[in-house]
């Protein structure tokens, strides 16, 4: 980075150093925007899907333990429990029937 140092504590700043120093702040992160939308889509999308598959969780076929069970695998291994839900915990007579 380029930073313009003052000769004296108290010398008025000239425009080319007030253009550097603010020209070096910008550089300096991705900005106030783009960090709240990142923070928006790594927080709220997969949230937003845990919701959604809770909802399908619960209009499944399964027993109340069973439901139970799969809503604390799915909200407690949060990266991994939503495939295993859906790769393995959905009755195969549904599945099969939405094909045919």
């Amino acid at each position: 980075m380029l930073r313009v140092e003052k000769p004296y504590p108290n010398a008025a700043s000239t425009s080319e150093e007030d253009y550097l120093v603010a020209s070096n702040r910008q550089d300096e992160g991705i900005g106030c925007l783009a960090a709240g939308l990142l923070a928006a889509v790594i927080i709220f999308i997969p949230v937003l899907g845990h919701i959604i598959l809770t909802i399908m969780i619960l209009g499944d076929d399964l027993s109340d333990g069973e439901k139970l069970l799969w809503l604390v695998v799915v909200w407690i291994f949060w990266f991994v429990g939503p495939f295993l839900y859906l790769l393995l915990g959905q009755r195969r007579n549904r599945l099969f029937s939405q094909i045919a």
